[in-house]
């Protein structure tokens, strides 16, 4: 109260987030920078408050300000970073050269998949804990998988040849055919698109990421499309018979179930 230029101060440098708030507002993806700097104001503010009501220099009462003046915009400042994080990513994707992936035998999906019965198992980026998850689950269910005659390919996002080969060799799979589509071309030939918030980041997603990381799965480097869905498709001389499109990027599907000859319906 003494000192009226502090406030005046302050009553500035909220005016100034007024005027950034009005030019993000017209292209929110493009201007995500003075969004991510208004949530975090938004999120130290209240940090700050519980401190000073824990030492008793703050009222508790005053909470209601807090309420209004910042937990309201946690969610729309935070929905507007994950869109414009998936954008970029797409972006950047759909930047790559179109080209056709190949396994390292040289052969095109097309080509490995024309004859015989094949189990493609579609992962996130090659960083993915749920990835990592998924390769454990289809090495598990490899014998019976091989008694129904099908054989696992796998298709990820990874560009680092080396780290693509280390994560497979961990779950003894260095023998079954990858193809790395950083470009996404797979992904979209299969009707695989990116997710948004709650296919993401909802309450089931991180509870599973936590019991797949408590599991030993861990977590990578992100390569590829963090966004990007994953997905299971039984494919028997070059047609898809069956296909299990994730719903949200923790989805855990059953492959030995998806290769059971009594069952191709159910998971179609």
């Amino acid at each position: 109260p003494n000192y009226p230029e502090i406030w005046q101060c302050v009553g500035m440098i909220v005016g100034v987030y007024g005027v950034g708030y009005w030019v993000a507002a017209a292209d929110p993806y493009r201007h995500w920078p003075i969004t991510l700097v208004g949530l975090l104001g938004k999120v130290f503010g209240p940090i700050g408050f519980v401190w000073s009501v824990a030492k008793g220099t703050f009222p508790a009462s005053m909470a209601w300000t807090i309420l209004t003046n910042d937990l309201i915009w946690w969610v729309p400042f935070t929905l507007i970073l994950i869109g414009a994080a998936r954008a970029e990513q797409t972006r950047r994707a759909l930047a790559l050269p179109e080209e056709e992936p190949r396994e390292a035998g040289g052969r095109t999906f097309a080509e490995l998949t024309g004859e015989g019965r094949w189990l493609a198992v579609f992962l996130r980026h090659a960083g993915c804990t749920f990835c990592r998850e998924a390769l454990a689950d289809v090495a598990a269910a490899r014998e019976q998988l091989r008694r129904e005659g099908v054989e696992p390919v796998f298709i990820h996002m990874g560009e680092d040849a080396d780290r693509a080969e280390a994560m497979f060799a961990r779950y003894g799979l260095s023998d079954s055919p990858a193809f790395a589509d950083p470009g996404g071309v797979l992904y979209r030939r299969f009707g695989l698109g990116v997710g948004g918030a709650a296919e993401m980041f909802g309450p089931g997603v991180w509870g599973r990421g936590v019991r797949a990381f408590l599991e030993g799965h861990g977590v990578g480097k992100l390569e590829g499309n963090g966004f990007q869905m994953p997905g299971v498709f039984l494919i028997e001389d070059g047609r898809v018979v069956a296909a299990r499109r994730a719903e949200t990027a923790g989805d855990r599907p059953d492959y030995a179930a998806m290769c059971s000859a009594e069952t191709p319906e159910a998971v179609a």
